[in-house]
């Protein structure tokens, strides 16, 4: 099993790239099961989750290929059938995303109940509930969602008792096709929904309201083949602009989109990192002690939950006490115990951390990453922590990180890729 080593006390300094969006790519991986014809991708990250569904799809029938930028080209025309396995799709949860698009093209539907992160409930049944409303029958059989629709999915008016963001994307993607007019009531407003809305909408679906709480879709009989760019991942600009205002430096990062990290910057800027913005550049200097920084997880556009983790790091070297509210998922804290081993002071109560920081408190340990965000965060520490930190179970960050160590590398660190 892979491991991560990474001596720690390197500033980091130098240019970087963004990724294309893991949240991103994956609902649009899924909506080529819609199209008539081809869907050819490019900025497409190489990630461990973007090839789980390049094979749940390939398991399908797909005709797929892909070239060694990552350019990739989907055809589901002529799909042999309509199962999502559970061998493929039980370490994913974004796997649930081709239920909606399967049954809105074919009728049919049968998706292994999926896995994932085990950062709490994230509960199947929204989805389910959405295709219900849109007339498809749904029942749970076997540890797998079969659903049909004889007659065809029609318009309907869905909300959502919880925000959930792959929970409207897949409800869009099932009402594109739909007779008729959908909408959709507190709908995700995250910038990958608007991605998918936007590639979407290239291929001839009828869609507005993007960006907002309330979607309307009006159903088309099909859709046509095009091709689409895959915006940038703001998760991964952000960690890397966090690495870096632990670690002190400057960095440079391209290919992002400034406008989907204002929350995020502007708790950097708190922090005391020095921020300019410049068209889809973002530089960030840090040069100071760390301010301690409080922050709660709320849906876009406020901070997100994928920053978490890397902002619990952040605080335990900053200079005075923090707070940290988890409001998205009840069982997001298991980093927490990892950073504790490392040094941190660090308390819990239900869905608040309560962070002692202290510059320099970070010290080399071995620690075990729980799941993807986790993981990014003992990656933080370890950049900053006294002596060599070990990092098991890195498999996690493989799903959401493409090439971690090698970008990390590229910009000063020493961070070394082991199996044992």
């Amino acid at each position: 099993m892979d491991k991560l080593i990474i001596e720690g006390g390197h500033s980091l300094n130098g240019y970087l790239s963004s990724s294309g969006a893991k949240n991103s790519a994956l609902p649009i991986l899924a909506s080529s099961l819609l199209l008539e014809g081809k869907l050819t991708l490019s900025n497409i990250p190489h990630l461990k989750d973007v090839t789980t569904m390049i094979e749940v799809l390939g398991s399908m029938g797909a005709n797929i290929t892909l070239d060694d930028d990552m350019n990739l080209e989907i055809n589901t025309s002529d799909l042999k059938n309509q199962v999502a396995r559970y061998e493929l799709v039980k370490t994913m949860r974004a796997s649930v995303l081709v239920l909606g698009p399967l049954l809105a093209k074919f009728g049919k539907a049968e998706v292994a109940l999926p896995g994932g992160c085990a950062i709490g409930s994230r509960p199947v049944n929204l989805h389910l509930d959405c295709m219900k409303k849109l007339g498809a029958e749904v029942f749970t059989e076997g540890g797998y969602i079969k659903a049909k629709a004889k007659k065809g999915l029609k318009g309907a008016e869905i909300l959502f008792d919880t925000i959930s963001v792959t929970g409207t994307e897949n409800a869009i993607m099932a009402a594109v096709l739909a007779e008729g007019k959908t909408i959709i009531k507190n709908a995700a407003r995250e910038p990958e929904v608007g991605d998918l809305i936007d590639c979407l909408s290239r291929m001839g679906a009828k869609i507005q309201g993007k960006g907002t709480k309330e979607i309307s879709i009006f159903g088309v009989k099909e859709l046509k083949p095009t091709s689409y760019n895959v915006m940038p991942d703001r998760i991964e600009t952000a960690t890397y602009l966090t690495a870096v205002t632990m670690t002190g430096g400057e960095i440079s990062i391209k290919n992002t989109m400034p406008k989907t990290l204002d929350s995020v910057l502007k708790k950097l800027s708190e922090a005391g990192a020095k921020i300019k913005i410049e068209d889809d550049l973002i530089n960030l200097k840090m040069d100071r002690d760390i301010n301690p920084v409080d922050i709660s997880t709320a849906p876009y556009p406020l901070f997100p939950t994928d920053m978490q983790a890397q902002f619990i790091s952040l605080n335990t070297i900053a200079k005075g006490q923090s707070t940290v509210i988890e409001t998205i998922f009840e069982n997001r804290f298991m980093h927490v115990q990892e950073l504790v081993r490392m040094g941190g002071d660090i308390s819990l109560a239900g869905n608040t951390a309560t962070i002692k920081g202290k510059k320099d408190c970070l010290h080399s340990a071995p620690v075990m990453a729980t799941d993807l965000r986790a993981s990014a965060s003992l990656v933080l520490a370890g950049l900053v922590a006294r002596g060599e930190t070990k990092i098991d179970r890195i498999y996690h960050i493989d799903r959401g990180y493409e090439r971690i160590e090698e970008k990390l590398n590229s910009i000063g660190a020493n961070i070394e890729r082991v199996n044992a």
